[in-house]
């Protein structure tokens, strides 16, 4: 079974309370999102293994370490995944970027892909699915498919916040994907939002209602 990560630091917690906050602008909230995504890519690449390598100092030979395996793809669902970009590419600036685009369908309520990029060698990357928010759990699994589908074979999401209902029906239907978030919330809505949460990160993000 895939793990929960919850990246509980200090500073997460912090930038988190802000962007609670209703009256924090669009500017601040995208702001904090980036800051709160870099963050966290530092914890989501914990487990990435080291190789040795040497290299001249300007005063002697010295074994050093470097990131060794697999390459990085970090694929925003549009739209608010857009909004962790910048930040998860300041710790992983040598990562390639897809993009995984859904809406939802008006009769069954379900997520349905429209487009889907990845970079062409998806075999040989670790892919990280961003979306500041898992609550159903709908349009990550969705995500995650398609990724699979394309070729993928590791696989890990990060999300800002989470249900705990949404990450049930993930792990379910992917055990094999670990999660990061930075709270795992009390519920859902009857409208399906997360609570206390802070909104549609979407429209907070974008200024749009």
């Amino acid at each position: 079974m895939g793990k929960v990560i919850v990246t509980d630091h200090p500073l997460i917690q912090h930038k988190l309370t802000i962007l609670r906050k209703k009256d924090t602008s669009s500017k601040d909230f995208r702001q904090i999102v980036t800051e709160i995504s870099a963050l966290m890519g530092y914890e989501v690449t914990r487990d990435f293994e080291l190789s040795d390598v040497e290299i001249e100092t300007p005063l002697e030979t010295y074994v050093g370490k470097e990131i060794s395996g697999k390459k990085v793809g970090i694929v925003p669902i549009l739209r608010a995944g857009i909004g962790m970009v910048d930040g998860v590419l300041s710790v992983m600036p040598a990562a390639r970027v897809g993009h995984v685009g859904m809406y939802r369908d008006p009769e069954t309520l379900k997520p349905v892909t429209y487009y889907c990029k990845l970079p062409k060698d998806v075999e040989e990357r670790t892919f990280i699915i961003l979306d500041p928010m898992l609550a159903t759990g709908g349009s990550l699994i969705e995500a995650i498919d398609e990724v699979k589908r394309m070729g993928a074979t590791n696989v890990k999401a990060l999300n800002i916040l989470a249900a705990p209902e949404g990450l049930k029906a993930v792990q379910e239907a992917h055990p094999d994907v670990d999660i990061y978030v930075a709270s795992i919330d009390r519920c859902l809505s009857e409208e399906g939002y997360i609570l206390p949460g802070l909104g549609d990160a979407g429209d907070r993000l974008f200024g749009t209602k």
